[in-house]
């Protein structure tokens, strides 16, 4: 096939061009601060002594402690740096806020105004010695070192349930030490001056009064620009959206297409195998939302669950770990299948034994979510000792599965993507690489190698450094390319139907990578504000991070008109539209896409206002709108686009769709501002007006006024679970149990054309 033959290119190279300039700066910057990553991580010292030389623990130690954090599942209860789960404390500053205590009692008390500036030169001195790597704590600092040793032998080791994690979790005193060890040198890293600065390694995060921890200026500076970057970026934006049209609706509307029944539309075998996927989807997002519930639970009454005690079973650390992993499951295998549905649909074409391909990647996909479910209950539990982080749990925040299973998980994306490229060859062959079906391949290729970024995240490395790599995947993975792979699947799901041209769906696509890029590559970097980087990476990220929103604001405007469109013409068709309901889904992910991503992620996502709220609700807030409201809206609209062909027509129920949506928007919206929003408010208001440490403690998370709250969301997690995951489940076994049979059309390999649309005329 010569390129003369090809269709032509359906865009301006000028878009291309920009996409290209835009990744290649934003990737270029990033390398840049991968660089200074490590080069300015907070050392870890080879030995750490007392004033007399007695030695306290050591690098070898620190780098244990931090295994033991990671193998107990500790970052799916509490935190270290603001990241991690926020039922237990975030250690970093329980350590610093406990020493600086004793501290201060060791020199005579809080009532001595010498005490307490002799515990601010203890904690800001920054004694290490680079040349010799050993690093001297003073007398208070050794002697708290010591009683916190206790005190966490105490915390781990209650043969209760009280705290939330199993009975006697640790127990061993040397782990206690090492742990202890750990929590230290972070706390040490939090207040400790680096050097030439008059801030600490973190920024002088977490805010801390009794070790002069405040907001330095650098924090406050770029808050403030911050938002001026996204003043005047909406401003630009709107201006040359004012002047030109970008996207080229007009005419679109005068348009009358006719769709084919759903009936009549031809389904080859592969097509038919994403039945099973979306069985396999919709049962992961039922456990999900259970877990999810139970995981609340915790925080409005943590030693009890209805009477029975929860944590004996299934600790909340378990129960957080299995909710983010399932999270990222469900929506993965739908998104897997979409892809693998649709490729027929784009090519009139499906290869030999296809199907065949597609049955050992859900296979391959049940092995890794069941095999990884059950390693992370057996690492955390302490079952696996040896290979824990590989067949266990590494116990990374989004990154819990063993590294097997991450690797086995890595390996099953990319063999998705060449079943991909097997039904879109032909296809390929005949396009200009601008165009939609190589966008629809590069958008699926992304997901698999950014996802496999996230092996450089090693237990036993620097944590500032394994937390760099870890949230390459939290946030380029899941922010950006899952992003445009949404992006590419809805823009092309209109082209198909006949609704849209391909070339507006093309300019869609690449303002979406354009503008979202702009700022989400570099602005990966809001996450790592106070986790020991440098302070450019909190400029570059604050400033950029505030781009990321000015694309949300009018790529939502962009998508609700392109569904309106979509809906326009689909009650203007001749046959009734048989997407409604998918079609809302999508328009939910617009919806949730701004509040949730856009207005709640800017909301945390100011440096000063990070300061004080990293590690409350309102971070899980931004979670849960985003997450769910963007990518969970997103899979479930792909899958019921899916089943409307694979179940008959007859037998489709559109009430099921029906109250599943509305269950689940409703649900959703009950979650975020009947409890989340106003916990984080109050966590928030909490933290400036008492301290980061007392905000973060169980007995402030307890209190009654919190625990109402908990309650109250109750109902919105019964509407979400009962009336929005359970229809999804029961149209997926639909799909399964009374899928669509053979077509005399069919040819016996597979090979057909596949129609949605019948006509597109004037």
């Amino acid at each position: 096939m010569n390129g003369s033959s090809k269709q032509n290119l359906l865009i301006s190279k000028g878009w291309i061009q920009a996409v290209a300039l835009v990744m290649l700066f934003g990737f270029f910057v990033l390398g840049l601060l991968a660089y200074r990553t490590y080069t300015d991580e907070p050392p870890v010292p080879a030995r750490v002594v007392d004033a007399n030389g007695n030695l306290l623990f050591t690098g070898e130690d620190i780098a244990a402690g931090q295994e033991i954090f990671l193998k107990n599942g500790l970052m799916e209860y509490g935190s270290i740096f603001g990241h991690g789960a926020y039922l237990g404390p975030d250690f970093t500053a329980d350590y610093l806020h406990r020493a600086a205590e004793m501290a201060m009692a060791y020199y005579g008390g809080p009532a001595s105004d010498a005490a307490r500036q002799q515990t601010m030169t203890d904690f800001k001195t920054n004694r290490y010695d680079a040349a010799t790597g050993v690093l001297t704590f003073s007398a208070a600092e050794a002697d708290a070192f010591r009683k916190l040793t206790d005190y966490y032998a105490g915390f781990f080791g209650t043969p209760t349930t009280q705290f939330g994690l199993r009975p006697n979790a640790i127990t061993d005193p040397e782990k206690i030490r090492q742990l202890t060890a750990f929590f230290c040198w972070s706390a040490w890293a939090a207040s400790a001056l680096r050097p030439q600065r008059d801030y600490s390694y973190t920024n002088n995060w977490p805010p801390e009064s009794l070790v002069g921890n405040h907001a330095t200026a650098e924090t406050v500076l770029w808050s403030v620009l911050s938002l001026i970057a996204l003043l005047g970026g909406i401003g630009l934006l709107l201006a040359a959206f004012g002047r030109w049209n970008f996207l080229g609706w007009h005419g679109r509307e005068e348009q009358r297409i006719s769709f084919r029944s759903p009936d009549e539309v031809v389904l080859t075998p592969a097509q038919r195998s994403c039945a099973w996927f979306f069985l396999v989807m919709s049962l992961l997002f039922v456990l999900q939302t259970l877990l999810g519930g139970a995981t609340q639970h915790y925080r409005a009454e943590i030693a009890d669950f209805f009477g029975f005690d929860l944590a004996r079973v299934l600790p909340f650390n378990i129960a957080r770990a299995w909710h983010l992993q399932l999270a990222i499951f469900w929506v993965a295998t739908s998104y897997l299948a979409a892809g693998i549905f649709l490729a027929p649909m784009i090519t009139g074409r499906e290869p030999r034994r296809q199907s065949l391909l597609s049955y050992l990647l859900l296979g391959a996909l049940a092995v890794v979510v069941f095999g990884s479910l059950a390693g992370e209950y057996g690492g955390i539990e302490g079952w696996i000792r040896k290979g824990w982080a590989w067949f266990g749990n590494q116990g990374f925040e989004y990154l819990d599965l063993g590294r097997f299973w991450q690797v086995l998980l890595t390996v099953g994306l990319f063999f998705w993507v060449v079943i991909l490229f097997r039904g879109l060859r032909d296809r390929l062959k005949t396009e200009q690489v601008g165009n939609m079906p190589w966008l629809f391949f590069f958008a699926a290729l992304a997901i698999p190698a950014f996802y496999a970024v996230g092996l450089l995240a090693r237990t036993d490395s620097n944590f500032t450094t394994t937390d760099f790599w870890r949230f390459w995947v939290v946030h380029l993975w899941v922010e950006d390319f899952l992003e445009l792979f949404t992006t590419v699947m809805v823009a092309y799901i209109f082209v198909l139907l006949g609704v849209v041209h391909q070339r507006v769906a093309l300019r869609l696509i690449y303002l979406d990578v354009v503008l979202y890029s702009a700022g989400g590559v570099i602005g990966t970097m809001h996450h790592l504000y106070f986790s020991g980087e440098p302070a450019v990476h909190m400029a570059l990220g604050a400033f950029f991070s505030a781009a990321e929103v000015i694309p949300l604001t009018f790529l939502t405007l962009e998508a609700w008109s392109f569904l309106q469109l979509g809906a326009q013409q689909g009650s203007q068709a001749r046959t009734p539209f048989p997407h409604f309901w998918a079609v809302m889904f999508l328009a939910a992910v617009g919806f949730w896409n701004f509040l949730g991503a856009g207005i709640f992620g800017f909301l945390i996502n100011l440096p000063i206002v990070s300061y004080y709220e990293i590690g409350t609700a309102l971070t899980a807030n931004h979670g849960h709108a985003a997450m769910m409201g963007v990518y969970g809206m997103l899979a479930v609209g792909l899958a019921l686009f899916c089943l409307r062909y694979l179940v008959p027509e007859k037998l489709w129920s559109d009430r099921a769709a029906k109250l599943s949506f509305w269950s689940l928007n409703l649900g959703l919206a009950w979650m975020v501002f009947a409890s989340l929003f106003p916990l984080g408010l109050l966590q928030l208001y909490h933290s400036v007006s008492a301290g980061y440490f007392d905000a973060r403690s169980l007995k402030f998370l307890s209190n009654h006024t919190n625990a109402l709250l908990e309650w109250l969301r109750l109902p919105g997690d019964a509407l979400f679970i009962v009336g929005g995951t359970l229809p999804v489940l029961y149209l997926c076994w639909r799909g399964v149990s009374r899928m669509k049979g053979r077509t005399p059309r069919e040819e016996p390999d597979g090979v057909l054309f596949t129609e949605i649309q019948k006509t597109s005329v004037k």
